[in-house]
């Protein structure tokens, strides 16, 4: 896994835009940021654990799209998880582009 990536993996979870603290934002922002796409589909799986609750300001929906950069994606097993709206809607657009059987 590349170091940028490890970076964002160590900061967690994406905060709830409710509970966000700007200092934590700005470190998602940045680590976020140095990220080259395509990911590998480790890190495709890595980066699926940091969704949260909520959109987080956007930064889950950007996320979304780097993890959907991955070679291997759909990766299965990582949208078996379906009681997190992000990686449900993973699932879904997998599914609608034909990447996924339902």
């Amino acid at each position: 896994m590349r170091p940028e990536i490890r970076v964002l993996v160590e900061l967690g979870r994406l905060p709830s835009e409710d509970d966000a603290e700007v200092d934590l934002l700005k470190k998602f922002d940045t680590a976020y940021r140095k990220i080259e796409p395509p990911v590998s589909d480790e890190e495709a799986i890595a980066l699926v654990e940091l969704f949260g609750d909520d959109g987080c300001f956007g930064l889950a929906s950007s996320l979304m799209h780097l993890v959907e950069t991955a070679p291997g994606w759909p990766v299965e097993d990582v949208l078996a998880a379906t009681d997190n709206p992000w990686i449900l809607e993973l699932k879904n657009r997998a599914t609608r582009g034909g990447l996924l059987q339902e």
